[in-house]
């Protein structure tokens, strides 16, 4: 355990720094922001990889995989940085890692904190671990698109104040975080729309009264995700209403998700579904 303890705090540490140095470069704004990412995606990378350790440690147990409330949040998390910093290679999202890299040390904080069980044992049908495999993913992709709306939303407020001021001039144009946003969301939609299909054909009864109000919300996600895609592609959405969209999926599939795992692991002491 000490071993774990000290993974997981380099691994805290390391993601605040990557933090730390991305938010100096935003601060400092447009011309004087070095174009080189090494520096903070490498901090990023080492706390990643230090994080995987101990996710790989906690989560895979004799038993089988334990997907526990807070192994699921930190995996959650630790997946979100990945996405990231693999799309930061080759577009200009690395400042999202303000919000995110700070989030996923703390999601390692609480792992070690507050050791969760929920084991999924090694016979699991192929059908219901790929729902929770592309569930993940889905969550993780889409909690990026909301973290780009938000940014986004500070962007779009301090134009229409007319305040560019550093932070704006050191953001990709509008029009590009808003492409962003919006190819972000289409393969979290993707992805959900698969993870629901998975869950209803390898699921016994996902409206069983322990699943009902998880099915419910990410189905209600879903479609808020697609009425906003249409909307996009019928009426041309964007800015406010794109913004808005995307953060009431997000809130909703966050609900289905670690709101019923909170409320019935955490409270209840009742092994919530996949």
């Amino acid at each position: 355990m000490l071993n774990s303890a000290l993974i997981g705090a380099a691994a805290a540490v390391l993601y605040l720094i990557s933090s730390i140095v991305l938010g100096v470069r935003l601060a400092r704004g447009g011309a004087e922001i070095p174009r080189d990412k090494t520096t903070p995606l490498g901090l990023g990378l080492g706390a990643l990889v230090l994080h995987g350790i101990l996710l790989y440690q906690i989560v895979m147990t004799s038993a089988g995989v334990n997907l526990g409330f807070f192994n699921s949040f930190s995996l959650v998390a630790w997946l979100i940085a990945l996405l990231l910093l693999l799309t930061a290679l080759g577009k200009p999202v690395e400042n999202l890692g303000i919000l995110i890299l700070p989030l996923a040390g703390l999601t390692v904080v609480l792992v070690l904190l507050f050791p969760s069980n929920r084991i999924l044992s090694p016979s699991t049908p192929i059908g219901l671990e790929t729902h929770i495999v592309t569930s993940i993913i889905a969550y993780s992709v889409l909690s990026i698109a909301a973290v780009q709306a938000l940014l986004l939303a500070v962007q779009e407020r301090q134009l229409r104040n007319r305040r560019p001021g550093g932070f704006i001039r050191a953001l990709p144009p509008l029009q590009t975080m808003e492409t962003l946003l919006f190819q972000m969301i289409w393969l979290g939609f993707v992805l959900l729309g698969i993870a629901l299909l998975t869950g209803l054909l390898f699921i016994e009864d996902m409206f069983a009264q322990r699943l009902a109000h998880k099915t419910v919300l990410s189905i209600a996600a879903w479609g808020v995700f697609g009425i906003l895609l249409w909307g996009r592609h019928r009426f041309g959405w964007r800015g406010r209403i794109a913004i808005r969209w995307t953060l009431g999926g997000i809130v909703a599939l966050m609900l289905a998700y670690f709101g019923s795992k909170l409320v019935l692991e955490l409270i209840l002491g009742i092994p919530a579904g996949a």
